[in-house]
């Protein structure tokens, strides 16, 4: 009988290479057809392994979802970067290895990022999603987050509506 360890943990800098892999493959998973794909491939190409060795090294808060030896997913938040919502804290990025989907570990990331954030003192949170993202916001939704925010974002020359799904204690 062998048991496959799976945990939760803060980002080293060691895992950079394997965030941007998951971040390369869970964003052309979520967002084909969706983002224009030159566009989607500038997103993901701006955030190779430099860039997360950067972000982790310089204290941004990155959890990674370990599945045995493999990064399956990963999380980065912080405070709330949008004035206009009066949340406390937010999750800028939760995405996971499609392969990884469906199984718990959304779940379990999402719960493990919001009690960092509580634990920091940041009571509230809000989370945005693409409107035509059905399985982020069908999550969102699932996890108990209401919607109190609409806006959009430019993405080349295409203009693609977003949601804020909000927690609070």
């Amino acid at each position: 009988m062998s048991t496959t360890l799976i945990e939760v943990r803060p980002a080293k800098a060691a895992d950079a290479a394997a965030v941007a892999s998951t971040h390369d493959e869970a964003w052309r998973s979520a967002y084909q057809g969706i983002i224009p794909g030159a566009e989607l491939e500038k997103l993901i190409n701006r955030r190779g392994p430099q860039w997360w060795d950067s972000a982790i090294r310089k204290g941004s808060r990155v959890s990674v979802l370990v599945f045995g030896d493999k990064v399956a997913g990963y999380a980065n938040y912080g405070r709330n970067r949008a004035r206009s919502l009066h949340f406390e804290g937010e999750i800028y990025e939760l995405y996971l290895r499609p392969e990884f989907q469906g199984l718990g570990f959304g779940r379990r990331l999402f719960t493990a990022a919001r009690r960092d954030l509580l634990q920091s003192g940041l009571k509230s949170m809000v989370i945005w999603a693409l409107s035509d993202n059905d399985p982020a916001t069908e999550f969102y939704r699932a996890l108990g987050g209401r919607m109190v925010a609409r806006s959009s974002e430019k993405f080349g020359a295409k203009s693609l509506d977003k949601v804020a799904f909000a927690w609070t204690n």
